[in-house]
């Protein structure tokens, strides 16, 4: 039987409704993929990004508590957290150029690398 994911410390209620909307269901699965691809799927399925968030996930799949990341540590899951989003932008601007070229539509001049 799988283990909710709520049973993970930090993560509660919500936390398991926006797991379930990314298809992340179980705390098993939740582990096995670990923080970076699991908050990739939560952007994915819509949830807004938000620094606090990653790092309360990233605790929560080491056992800590939330409010236990701080100084460098919290420095480097920032830049995680910024590496994350910045793919999340790339694919959302391919995306659109892709659509703007199905529709036959250039690109605004200067606001892409299109020519």
């Amino acid at each position: 039987m799988a283990t909710p994911i709520s049973s993970i410390r930090n993560l509660g209620p919500a936390s398991e409704a926006a797991f379930a909307r990314a298809g992340i269901n179980s705390a098993e699965e939740l582990r096995a993929i670990g923080a970076d691809e699991a908050y990739r799927r939560l952007l994915a399925s819509g949830t807004r990004p938000h620094f606090i968030g990653y790092y309360v996930l990233v605790m929560a799949l080491q056992g800590r508590p939330w409010n236990d990341c701080k100084g460098a540590e919290k420095a480097a899951l920032r830049a995680r957290f910024d590496a994350i989003r910045a793919e999340r932008a790339d694919d959302g601007l391919a995306r659109l150029e892709a659509a703007l070229d199905m529709l036959g539509l250039p690109a605004a001049r200067g606001q892409s690398g299109r020519s």
